[in-house]
């Protein structure tokens, strides 16, 4: 493979400031990286750090003060509006800390919604090996309130794999669970991106998650030291 099918994800000298003068925070300074395609990199660094901010950036919910975020060569902030959103609905998987179930749903149509709001068929065949792999096909009919932690993450996981993005953000995503059920959840999380050739870009404070990962960045006062 070489370099330029290697590499799904550059960061391009990106920059983003908020405040201005005494308040000034360099949330992400002038941070370059490239991330090669099919791997599990986890970004770790103290609270107030930047990670937040550069996984926001990295996935479009942000945009940069300065620089560039490319996925698979396409610059992503060369696009407005409804294409963004396009966009990252194809290319982009996202798992929260708090899981962003919508409440009124269940399972399977948490899971599906991203089809949904992108006009896409439900292949029911996917979507239940999908279910299978992750551990919840039993629960599909269940609401979110009635769910463990674990399960609603799962859920989560199961909704950001659906759309068979290139990329998969995950941001503190075991941050409110038990440390069994945390180490279950990244298991199954990086054999499920494995499985399906995606990749995983991970923020977590937690050192067991991050040296689980194929490569770890740091991140101090906005800016990548490794």
């Amino acid at each position: 493979m070489n370099k330029e099918t290697a590499i799904i994800l550059e960061l391009d000298n990106l920059v983003k400031y908020y405040g201005s003068g005494d308040n000034l925070v360099r949330a992400v300074d002038h941070t370059s990286l490239q991330i090669e395609r099919g791997k599990f990199t986890a970004i770790v660094g103290r609270s107030g750090s930047g990670k937040s901010t550069l996984l926001h950036l990295i996935g479009g919910l942000d945009r940069p003060d300065e620089g560039r975020v490319l996925i698979e060569g396409k610059d992503i902030f060369s696009l407005k509006g409804d294409r963004l959103a396009q966009f990252r609905r194809k290319k982009i998987g996202f798992i929260f800390q708090d899981y962003n179930l919508i409440p009124a749903l269940n399972v399977w149509e948490n899971v599906v919604l991203p089809l949904g709001l992108d006009n896409r068929k439900v292949n029911r065949q996917e979507v239940e090996q999908i279910l299978k792999k992750i551990g919840i096909e039993d629960k599909k009919s269940a609401m979110p309130n009635v769910l463990s932690g674990g399960q609603k993450q799962r859920t989560a996981i199961a909704r950001a794999l659906v759309t068979k993005p290139a990329i998969i953000l995950a941001d503190e995503p075991t941050g409110n669970l038990d440390s069994q059920t945390e180490l279950e959840v990244i298991s199954l999380l990086k054999k499920c991106v494995q499985d399906f050739g995606q990749t995983l870009v991970m923020i977590t404070h937690d050192e067991t998650i991050a040296q689980m990962a194929d490569r770890i960045i740091a991140i101090e006062d906005g800016r990548a030291v490794n």
